[in-house]
Parts: C-alpha cells; sequence; structure tokens
C-alpha cells in the first residue's frame, strides 16, 4: 500500500476523547437532491460547515464533537436518513481504498475476481461488502471499479508507454474489445478518439 494510503488511514482512524476526528460522514439510504438539500439543512442548523454533499457522502470542514453527531442523526432519523456508525463508515472507506490501490498504484494485472480479494482481505461475506457499498455510496462496487479502471485507461493512454493490448492484458479485460466498448460507454469516446484529442491538444499548446 502507498504511503499516500496509509497515511489516509491512520487520519481516518484517530479518535480522541471529545471529538471525532474525521473529515467524512456517511449517510444510508441519502440517494437523491432532496435527501442532499435535507442533509445540508440538518447541518446548518448544527452550525456543521459542508464542502462537499454527495449521495451517501458528506465532506465537512472541521471535526464534530460526539454531541453534534447525536443530534446529527436524531434529526436525519426524522427524515429516514441514517448516520452511519464508524465501523461501517471506516469499511466503506477501506473498500474504496483497496480498489484505488489496485487499479492505481499496482504494475501487476489485477486480480481476475475483485469480489474473492475483498472479502479475504476484509474478512466480510462480499454481498454485505456489496449491500453496505450500494446502499451506502448509490452505486455497485463493479460500477466503482469500472470507473476507476476508465481512469486508469485515460492514464496509460496519456503516458503513451503502453498499447491497447497491454493495457488490456495489466487491466484484466477479457480482449481489446471489451476495452474500448466499456470505454466508450463510460467517455462517448473510443480510445484511439481520446489519443488524438490528446496529441491535437498538444500540438495546439506547442502552437501557441
Amino acid at each position: 500500500m502507498s504511503d499516500k494510503i496509509k497515511l489516509y488511514f491512520c487520519v481516518k482512524c484517530d479518535f480522541k476523547p471529545d471529538k471525532l476526528n474525521k473529515m467524512k460522514l456517511f449517510i444510508k439510504y441519502m440517494v437523491s437532491i432532496r435527501c442532499k438539500m435535507i442533509v445540508k439543512s440538518e447541518l446548518e442548523k448544527l452550525g456543521i460547515h459542508h464542502l462537499i454533499v454527495d449521495l451517501g457522502e458528506v465532506e465537512i470542514k472541521e471535526n464534530i464533537t460526539i454531541e453534534q453527531r447525536h443530534q446529527l442523526k436524531a434529526a436525519l432519523l426524522k427524515s429516514g436518513l441514517e448516520l452511519m456508525d464508524d465501523k461501517k463508515a471506516i469499511l466503506i472507506e477501506k473498500i474504496k481504498s483497496i480498489i484505488v490501490e489496485m487499479v492505481h498504484y499496482t504494475d501487476e494485472p489485477l486480480k481476475t475476481n475483485f469480489s474473492d480479494f475483498l472479502s479475504e482481505k476484509l474478512n466480510y461475506d462480499y454481498t454485505h461488502l456489496a449491500n453496505l457499498f450500494s446502499e451506502t455510496t448509490g452505486i455497485t462496487i463493479e460500477q466503482f471499479i469500472i470507473a476507476h479502471k476508465i481512469e486508469r485507461v485515460k492514464e496509460l493512454l496519456l503516458y503513451n508507454e503502453l498499447n491497447l493490448s497491454q493495457i488490456s492484458y495489466l487491466l484484466n479485460y477479457s480482449s481489446v474489445a471489451h476495452l474500448s466498448n466499456q470505454f466508450k460507454k463510460v467517455t462517448g469516446l473510443t480510445p484511439s478518439f481520446f489519443k488524438k484529442l490528446k496529441h491535437k491538444r498538444v500540438s495546439t499548446l506547442d502552437n501557441l
């Protein structure tokens, strides 16, 4: 695991007696714009300054006290929302970090079975992990993996060090066609066209 990820976990898991030293809150059943508005309103009532309020996840500027957490949890329950406890929140972050580490920070080909790998790594049944993740974030683990694989493909295309066959092998696609189809579905572009756009931009900048 990279130093960046290790440091991240140290910060996330550091608890103090009167403070919850966390910058992110996770809220279950938060799946609509209306839910986001409710969460923003409750945060403002408690004087908690938010940076980002996304579906299932809130990033705040400061630590919150245990009392503030209890008050927020009670307020959200009245609207059918559930502020997740720290164990669940940390588990969500571990799932994300393991996937990011595997996709972006390894030169080895990706695992053929993410579900088994995550289950063994975290010592939880994969069905439990998958349900918790989707209920909290609004997307499946598979969708999260695909999104990061496509970002990794973009990086590798821009570096221009590997061809599509090599990228396909590295990211465990069954074929170049599979990679290309998934890339186009997510970005609306083919890998080759995406690469051409990059070269055009560089050429334009060189001529300025």
